[in-house]
């Protein structure tokens, strides 16, 4: 379906506002997701405060043309959706788990992180690294494995001792 020049001119301006404020961005083939499913990924991404949007990939790259991102635009295939937020992290880790929900309906096909435009296998990367609060429970663990053990061989060496 044709859409008017002033239109056009709108969603060219949205998508490069999306691309200025969000802190990363990805791009999400979406090709064989129904109407339903498609609710379900929106109303989910919004409760995590995550957007997504959907346009032409010719105003997309129209979009993002301007802004002086480093790198190359991945090549957006099939039917492109956005999904952008201002964490850095959770566009790319929520649309991870949607991946796997949807195994052949939805697919991340590249995206832009930290003003630079990174590949599928680059996003999916950035998409398995854990919340903050994961990591903060991890490097507390590590930490405290050591003492554990230590405080397991005093035990040990006392009761050998009587």
């Amino acid at each position: 379906m044709a859409i008017s020049k002033n239109k056009k001119v709108e969603v060219v301006s949205d998508v490069s506002n999306i691309a200025k404020k969000s802190g990363s961005l990805v791009f999400v083939n979406f090709h064989k997701l129904n109407v339903i499913e498609t609710g379900e990924v929106r109303n989910e991404l919004r409760k995590a405060n995550i957007g997504y949007r959907v346009a032409k990939k010719t105003l997309i790259k129209r979009a993002l043309s301007d802004l002086g991102i480093k790198g190359e635009l991945p090549s957006l295939d099939g039917e492109v959706a956005l999904v952008y937020g201002e964490d850095l992290l959770a566009p790319a880790r929520e649309v991870l788990g949607f991946t796997k929900k949807f195994k052949d309906k939805l697919s991340i096909i590249g995206g832009i992180f930290d003003n630079e435009y990174k590949s599928k296998e680059e996003m999916m990367s950035i998409a398995s690294i854990p919340d903050f609060k994961t990591l903060q429970a991890q490097f507390v663990q590590l930490i405290n494995s050591p003492i554990q053990r230590f405080v397991l061989a005093l035990d040990a060496i006392a009761k050998k001792e009587n």
